[in-house]
């Protein structure tokens, strides 16, 4: 399982060597460790939460949408490296439940995806789920903050996916609703901290804006 496991990463490295939009490598490592280490308190089949963990943005819509229904990355990985035709079939599902989708969001099928979802939720929220909306909102040339904007809530997958607003009105929007759809204990146990730390750090963002502070 090594050898596949470290072709993973290489492959990811590779994928993700130019992208500063919060989705590099360094996010798909985290959302492996984490996710492995949700695995093991879970008692999930560690390879496929792991490989599907390490490929789960390689077909993103955001960010390879031609690749995104079939998921013709992660399948061309897997195939390449002699994975079994069932267990890819796992992967790609897991992969395809993943994402936030607003109001449509799916909870996995199975204990790995739901392991990899928790994980990928978790690396968007706390200290590092703030930098990396920051990070989002200023490659997709989004403001910081508008007060004349606010923040358009229960979005369905579609309006999600088509909505432009704030960095700021992003965690409302997205972000402050992801504690409650962790699957796992052991993800929910996490994020209590997670999220407030976060809506510390928005308080304190508003009273700056205010000149409270």
């Amino acid at each position: 399982m090594k050898n596949i496991i470290d072709n993973a990463l290489e492959y990811v490295k590779g994928v993700f060597e130019t992208d500063y939009s919060g989705h590099d490598f360094f996010h798909t490592f985290r959302v492996y460790k984490m996710a492995t280490h949700i695995a093991i308190k879970e008692k999930a089949n560690l390879e496929i939460v792991q490989l599907a963990a390490l490929l789960h943005d390689v077909d993103d819509i955001k960010l390879s949408p031609e690749t995104h229904i079939k998921k013709d990355k992660a399948r061309s990985f897997l195939i390449a490296n002699n994975v079994d035709e069932t267990v890819i079939d796992t992967i790609c599902q897991i992969i395809d439940e993943i994402s936030y989708r607003g109001t449509d969001s799916i909870i996995p099928k199975t204990l790995e995806g739901k392991c990899v979802q928790d994980s990928d939720r978790l690396d968007a929220i706390g200290a590092i789920g703030i930098a990396r909306a920051f990070a989002y909102g200023g490659n997709h040339n989004r403001a910081i903050y508008n007060p004349d904007v606010g923040p358009k809530l229960n979005m369905s997958a579609e309006e999600y996916n088509n909505h432009i607003s704030t960095t700021i009105n992003h965690f409302y929007e997205k972000l402050f609703n992801l504690k409650d759809l962790m699957n796992t204990d052991s993800a929910k146990n996490i994020a209590q901290a997670r999220e407030m730390y976060m809506k510390d750090y928005v308080s304190e963002f508003m009273d700056e804006w205010e000149g409270i502070k």
